[in-house]
């Protein structure tokens, strides 16, 4: 375990982490396991594990191309309705390759859009960020049980990610 970073003031830094943490999992709740292992594999996804422990559990582990994250879906894994996760992001460095590459493994991808805030509300607008700065572009898709996710454009991260 590490000990809290001191700051540039010289002062201890009681918010720093004292261990790493890092995402694992993300459970996607889905009615019917085989059509969501055959949907999410279809996007090229890797099968790292798909194990039964009797009727009422199974637990299926696949991991999108590049990500150090995986999901979980199968039986017994959550109480949440079935298409219940939402916003959950798939980082891209080419959102109109991502997109494309979707498209032609027969998902409905929505057009890419960004977001605008000149009412300090989120409003959608058509097209990418006009700049093409990261993090502003988006497309969206939903996977058979309607669970949400979100394309986002990514080409420099900012420091420290």
């Amino acid at each position: 375990m590490s000990t809290p970073q001191e700051d540039q003031g010289g002062a201890s830094n009681v918010n720093e982490p004292t261990m790493l943490m890092k995402l694992e999992v993300v459970v996607i709740p889905v009615a019917d396991v085989d059509c969501a292992l055959r949907f999410y594999q279809g996007l090229g996804w890797r099968l790292d594990a798909d194990f039964e422990a009797g009727p009422k559990f199974r637990a299926v582990q696949l991991t999108p191309p590049g990500s150090a994250c995986s999901i979980h879906l199968g039986r017994g894994l959550t109480p949440a309705a079935p298409g219940t996760a939402q916003g959950t992001y798939l980082v891209v460095s080419d959102i109109d390759q991502a997109r494309a590459d979707l498209i032609s493994r027969g998902v409905e991808v929505s057009e890419v859009f960004h977001n605008v805030y000149d009412t300090g509300d989120q409003e959608r607008v058509d097209g990418p960020a006009p700049d093409r700065r990261s993090y502003a572009s988006f497309a969206s898709f939903t996977d058979p049980d309607g669970n949400g996710w979100l394309l986002q454009e990514v080409k420099e991260r900012q420091p420290g990610r």
